[in-house]
């Protein structure tokens, strides 16, 4: 059997949804900077960040850069370590907070944005759509295959590069021009 409600049960239950949308957007539009002062993070027995901020902790928080390639040291976001990754606060400046704290947080951002440095480029071929890399990064030899063309290559200055593989992994040529002749020829597709 069906449960039949009347039209004040409704009622009811549409306002307290609204209310909770209204609470939930009013939280997630506030800005809420975390410093010293305000937050203490610390490391967990598995090797993650735990938070604590006023009344609350957080057994496990993600650590995002807000600009990862122009300013790997300021406003880095806190969220949650769930699926919905909701924002807990900002850090203006890792210098806001405690030495052993900024160093935690520096080894997290390593991890989540494991960039390896290319130092030669052995060779790249394309063949059907694809560039297939052969190089020597900061990490040792590596090959990977990108796209030929789209975003494989951007250029985020005038001899900063910064490549990404089909699998979404990032490596960097901080300048094209410290690059052999050789190696810069080889990069002709894309520039």
């Amino acid at each position: 059997m069906g449960q039949e409600h009347n039209g004040q049960d409704l009622l009811n239950l549409q306002e307290f949804d609204e209310e909770a949308l209204k609470k939930e957007s009013e939280e997630l539009l506030e800005m809420r900077f975390l410093n010293s002062e305000n937050a203490t993070f610390s490391r967990t027995s598995g090797g993650f960040i735990a938070l604590k901020t006023g009344d609350k902790e957080y057994e496990r928080v993600g650590v995002y850069l807000t600009f990862p390639l122009t300013n790997p040291e300021e406003f880095i976001s806190i969220r949650e370590s769930d699926e919905k990754a909701k924002e807990i606060g900002i850090v203006e400046k890792l210098t806001d907070l405690e030495k052993d704290q900024q160093e935690m947080l520096r080894e997290q951002i390593k991890l989540r944005y494991f960039r390896p440095v290319i130092t030669k480029v052995l060779d790249v071929k394309d063949e059907y759509g694809y560039a297939y890399w052969n190089v020597v990064t900061s990490f040792g030899a590596c090959r990977f295959t990108t796209h030929m063309g789209g975003d494989a290559v951007i250029h985020l200055s005038d001899s900063r590069l910064l490549v990404t593989d089909i699998d979404g992994n990032r490596y960097e040529i901080p300048d094209f021009y410290q690059l052999s002749v050789v190696e810069r020829k080889k990069l002709d597709l894309f520039i």
